[in-house]
């Protein structure tokens, strides 16, 4: 079987790629001798060759063929060199923190080298002194890092953005806050007055309720990857006067003008001060750590792997899944981001959302409805693992589908004994309140079904997660706007003590 598979794979390169020369360090032959290929050896992951041929790049089962040339792998030992390119920053700082916690977690040797603009990381058994991967880390534009996946010369990127064409594992997260000098004393600005600035409709801070002076915007340059992110979250280019090459340069310079303004990671705001940030409807928005990692708070900024469409060495797989390790996710913490472990907070220690609760609420939610929520939050608290959906559909977020995945784990370990755990549905405020009561519920059961398929024989003394919808009883943002819209609608985790009258109150 696995031979007609590497068969077909050979006859479908045939098929649709030309001929021509080829420089040749490796041939590849079936067992049996009935095909063989020649071409350059990208890598062997101890289970998998990658061959760069004239039909094009093609990744064969190392079961299947005989390998024979200079180029072929020492098959006693695997050694892989991965490559890595894409946003300097992040890339410098998360990387050799968590190439270490995965050295420590296996009981690895490794050395850090660090270079003109990145780094590089070997890897070494211990034992035999064998050595296992040789990792580089080289900054490069967020083009850049797209090409080098595409064309082979890399294995990951770091960037800020989850590119479609391209698979994404979070590392960790980070929030852009708006960030101005300390001796600039305007006590805050909302949102949509933020995009108006960073469009440039805005350039005076009169227009914002300050002094009559200039406003002069900062930022990164525009082939870094987290401006790439702003600019497609604003729909267009920051107006920016000023561009930086880095994000301490750009943090450095807003702090010495009392008249600057500019966006940055809240890892990196330096010496600047950071303008507390409000909707429309003048609810805070405060990029705390539970609120980064629910994102609640409107601009959080995840930090990404890209991943090419094509098979990863095992050393690149292993790491991959080594992000979820605890270790892992200490070691983003100490780099200064914030982890995406998951986090408990009593319901009733953010006054903040109860205040936003009873401000939002229209006359479409009746008193009893905030009693029943009321009833419902009371003992409770909510996990930050968060469901969001896509623009207009049911479909979940990419971050949310990471979010399922990690709570089915979590309930199949019986992480919630003696808890009653409750997925939470809410929606925003537009249209009729019926409806987006019934929306809520709908996608808050979509969750419960995902969760039953994924999990069907619980822990014992482990509940099922039950649902409970409020519509729009619980707004985390004005609903004039898109982004507040997106934030209210959300399914949440509340957890509880279970007791014997922990059914669902009555209506």
């Amino acid at each position: 079987m696995r031979r007609k598979l590497w068969c077909a794979a050979v006859f479908a390169a045939l098929s649709f790629c030309g001929t021509g020369a080829f420089a040749q360090d490796v041939t590849l032959t079936a067992r049996d001798g009935s095909l063989s290929i020649d071409g350059t050896l990208q890598g062997f992951d101890g289970e998998f060759y990658r061959v760069d041929t004239k039909y094009g790049p093609l990744t064969l089962d190392g079961e299947g063929v005989i390998c024979e040339g200079p180029g072929c792998p020492d098959l006693t030992a695997t050694f892989a060199m991965i490559r890595i390119m894409g946003a300097k920053e992040p890339g410098n700082a998360l990387l050799p923190r968590l190439f270490a916690a995965y050295a420590a977690t296996r009981g690895l040797t490794i050395e850090t080298k660090l270079l003109a603009e990145g780094f590089e990381t070997r890897l070494t058994d211990p034992g035999s002194g064998q050595a296992l991967a040789q990792i580089s880390f080289t900054p490069s534009t967020p083009e850049q890092g797209r090409a080098a996946l595409l064309a082979g010369a890399a294995e990951l990127v770091v960037s800020v953005t989850a590119d479609k064409g391209f698979g994404a594992r979070a590392m960790g997260l980070d929030a852009l806050i708006p960030i101005v000098a300390q001796d600039n004393i305007h006590p805050r600005i909302s949102t949509p007055d933020l995009a108006r600035a960073l469009s440039g409709e805005i350039r005076n801070w009169q227009e914002l309720g300050g002094p009559d002076m200039p406003l002069v915007l900062h930022a990164l340059s525009r082939d870094t990857s987290m401006q790439e992110a702003l600019a497609a979250r604003l729909g267009r280019d920051v107006a920016a006067v000023v561009e930086h090459d880095s994000v301490a340069d750009l943090a450095e310079a807003v702090a010495r003008d009392p008249w600057a303004l500019a966006i940055t990671g809240q890892s990196a705001k330096g010496a600047a001060r950071a303008l507390p940030l409000t909707d429309s409807c003048g609810f805070l928005l405060l990029p705390v750590r539970a609120s980064v990692k629910a994102e609640d708070y409107p601009l959080t900024l995840p930090l990404h792997l890209l991943t090419p469409r094509r098979r990863l060495p095992l050393f690149v797989r292993e790491m991959l899944e080594f992000l979820d390790h605890p270790a892992a996710q200490a070691a983003v913490a100490e780099a200064g981001y914030v982890d995406r472990a998951p986090e408990v907070v009593p319901l009733t220690a953010d006054g903040l959302r109860l205040l936003n609760a009873i401000k939002g609420a229209g006359g479409d939610v009746p008193l009893d409805e905030l009693k029943r929520l009321a009833d419902v939050m009371a003992g409770a608290s909510r996990s930050s693992l968060t469901f969001r959906f896509e623009d207009g559909s049911s479909t979940l977020d990419a971050r949310s589908r990471e979010n399922l995945q990690l709570l089915g784990q979590l309930l199949a370990v019986g992480a919630f004994k003696g808890l009653d755990v409750i997925l939470a549905g809410f929606s925003d405020g537009s249209g009729d309140a019926a409806a987006n009561m019934a929306l809520s519920e709908s996608r808050a059961m979509g969750i419960a079904t995902a969760l039953a398929e994924a999990v069907p024989d619980l822990a014992e003394g482990q509940a099922f997660p039950r649902v409970e919808a409020f519509g729009e009883a619980l707004p985390m943002a004005c609903d004039t706007t898109a982004a507040g819209r997106r934030a209210n609608r959300r399914v949440e985790l509340w957890l509880r003590p279970a007791t014997t009258d922990s059914a669902a109150p009555e209506n």
